[in-house]
């Protein structure tokens, strides 16, 4: 059977899921931000050598079906704020300053437009609009422009801005505009707000060239190796679509996304009714929420703290990761949001880190092992994590070095339990997904601070992300402001929705035919909506005057991976492969069992204290909790009251 792979490009580390039947096969390279190709390649290197035992990656791309493909280069981007010099026009007599109403817009107006806004007044005569439009253009681009946004406001702003379009279009052929894009803010959300119809345009301009680059070279990378399909692209709504059909503000938080994407199957399979995601990377611990089968979404998504015309994952991130850096400061621990990433990366990784972090101090508690870190792939150094704990950390404070140890983890856990807290209404009937690198190690004490019984460790934690987007397919969304609703007005926007799918499908190789709609009408604000079938549009008269926006969803599905039923497991209790001295919450130093998690089988079950050491990370099974493995080789643990504390 043909191979699916699935990417996860992260700020640390690169991580692939390639999928073989019902086997998953994983991988992890370090990621290198200066060349996305490169780790692209390096992590295909990785795959092959880890499914074949040697290193073929022509043979893997030569069974390969699909490639799915998430990419942190338009979050990069953003938060680094590197991009494009924006030229911005307006209708005349129209103030910027209607964008940057707030200091984070402020500066991230800055950085993208600065000077470099014109105005036009598209209700001139064309020969005066002509010469009006002409003079924008040539000022915007001696200023140093090397993209254009037009956005026109009004409810006759699409109609203007075609006609600003077509004047472009004459007066500016290819040839002699050049590399100058053209972006018209229409075009790319049909919103009748318009600061987030015009930030969306900024936003998607500003992040369109270093994902052009990139994602074009890996394209043109497997074109010479003659892959069956083109590479999909994972956007940040859930789905999936090649490159020519992939909007760059689609791409910002895919990864996150991707990890929302494997809760919700796991949710729905287990049933379970609020699943709370944390997944702890290097630098941050991204938090969401699954809810009756649903991921939790804003309307308008916000970037960067400004809000834009698209859905994202409600999603809160807290600066604290594996390589965040731990600082002493007015006789209290500091944790992040500064990190020192995968280079230098913490003390421990001897490549240059001189800060502390909580990497440093699980090595020095015990809970890391020195030589079995990353597979026995990158071996530990603890004389450098000591020094680093005790000069940045112990020696500040006036501590020993196990009292800073224990204050690093209280700290540390104090500030994920603070952002998971936010969506914990109910404890008793949350269950906590721990995922990503870092988020086992933490799981059960963070889950003990905020009340949470259940957590659930996937046996692919470490790429829990990458495997999230194998549950994607290929699809497209589209929405339009419903305006009429009369039936002749409801079907005219439903024709241009399907068109649009249409064509959209085609270039992804499918006839509209072959693929799955679905449409319905959204009512409602930024805070949330009431979804109304489409046959029930036209009679409901509660509905009839109010806006509301026709919602189409185009979908081809593509194989997932399938989960194994239920059953009665029977219960074992595991042979220990080796005992681990541990610092533990009290100050004692217990000796504890440490079990491979890849010789754990269904039924497996045990106690803290305890270790479950993976190739890829690390879970510890804090004391007064029990843990069981079950049929798909998860990991449930759950806090036992009567269990000695």
């Amino acid at each position: 059977m043909s191979l699916l792979i699935n990417i996860d490009n992260g700020g640390t580390f690169t991580d692939i899921c390639i999928l073989r039947e019902s086997e998953v096969v994983r991988a992890k390279t370090l990621t290198t931000p200066f060349d996305l190709t490169k780790c692209f390649i390096e992590v295909l290197k990785s795959g092959s050598t880890a499914l074949y035992g040697n290193e073929d990656i022509a043979r893997l791309l030569k069974e390969t079906d699909y490639i799915r493909y998430s990419t942190t280069a338009g979050t990069n981007a953003i938060v680094q704020k590197k991009g494009p010099r924006l030229g911005l026009i307006l209708r005349e007599g129209a103030d910027p300053a209607f964008l940057a109403e707030r200091q984070t817009e402020r500066d991230m107006l800055e950085v993208m437009v600065g000077e470099r806004v014109a105005g036009v007044d598209p209700a001139q005569e064309e020969p005066v609009l002509e010469r009006s439009v002409v003079r924008a253009v040539n000022r915007l681009l001696s200023q140093g422009a090397n993209r254009l946004v037009v956005s026109m406001d009004g409810p006759t702003r699409d109609v203007e801005e075609r006609r600003i379009k077509r004047i472009v279009l004459e007066k500016y052929p290819r040839h002699l505009l050049g590399a100058v894009p053209v972006l018209f803010s229409h075009e790319l959300a049909d919103d009748e707000d318009d600061r987030t119809r015009t930030w969306s345009a900024l936003i998607n301009s500003f992040l369109h060239p270093v994902m052009e680059r990139f994602l074009y070279n890996a394209e043109n990378f497997l074109r010479n190796h003659r892959i069956k399909n083109p590479l999909l692209i994972f956007h940040n709504d859930g789905n999936s679509a090649r490159v020519a059909k992939t909007t760059a503000i689609k791409t910002y938080g895919s990864g996150p996304r991707g990890g929302m994407e494997g809760a919700r199957a796991l949710a729905r399979h287990y049933r379970l009714p609020v699943l709370l995601t944390m997944d702890i990377g290097g630098t941050t611990t991204d938090i969401g929420l699954v809810r009756d089968g649903g991921v939790k979404e804003m309307v308008r998504g916000e970037i960067e703290g400004i809000r834009t015309s698209f859905p994202l994952s409600d999603l809160i991130s807290v600066g604290a990761g594996g390589s965040s850096v731990f600082r002493a400061e007015g006789g209290r621990i500091r944790v992040g949001p500064d990190s020192v990433g995968a280079a230098p990366g913490p003390a421990c990784f001897a490549r240059g880190g001189q800060e502390a972090t909580i990497t440093d101090a699980y090595l020095l508690m015990g809970i890391l092992d020195a030589h079995s870190y990353f597979g026995g792939n990158m071996v530990l150094d603890n004389s450098r994590a000591r020094r680093a704990v005790e000069e940045k950390i112990a020696a500040p404070l006036g501590l020993g070095l196990e009292e800073a140890l224990l204050a690093m983890e209280r700290a540390y856990i104090a500030k994920i339990a603070e952002g998971l807290s936010q969506y914990v209404e109910n404890p008793a009937e949350t269950t906590l997904l721990a995922f990503g690198g870092a988020g086992p190690m933490s799981a059960c004490g963070v889950a003990e601070a905020v009340g949470i019984r259940t957590v659930i460790v996937p046996r692919l934690a470490a790429v829990f992300s990458a495997f999230g987007i194998s549950f994607s397919d290929i699809a497209h969304e589209y929405e339009t402001v419903l305006r009429s609703r009369d039936a002749a007005g409801l079907e005219e926007k439903v024709s241009e929705l399907r068109e649009r799918a249409r064509r959209d499908m085609f270039a992804e190789g499918f006839d509209l035919d072959e693929c799955r709609l679905e449409m319905d009408a959204r009512y409602g604000g930024d805070d949330g909506y009431e979804v109304v079938p489409l046959a029930e549009i036209a009679s409901r008269p509660d509905r009839r005057d109010k806006p509301g926006r026709l919602h189409l969803k185009v979908v081809k599905p593509i194989r997932h991976f399938t989960f194994q039923p239920s059953g009665d497991l029977g219960e074992y209790k595991p042979e220990a492969s080796r005992h681990q001295s541990i610092l533990q919450p009290s100050g004692q130093v217990l000796e504890v069992p440490v079990y491979r998690f890849e010789d754990l089988e269904p039924g497996a079950s045990g106690h803290g204290p305890a270790l479950i050491e993976d190739k890829l990370f690390t879970c510890r099974v804090a004391e007064g909790w029990n843990f069981r493995v079950n049929e798909n080789r998860d990991l449930f643990m759950r806090y036992e009251r009567g269990s000695q504390r």
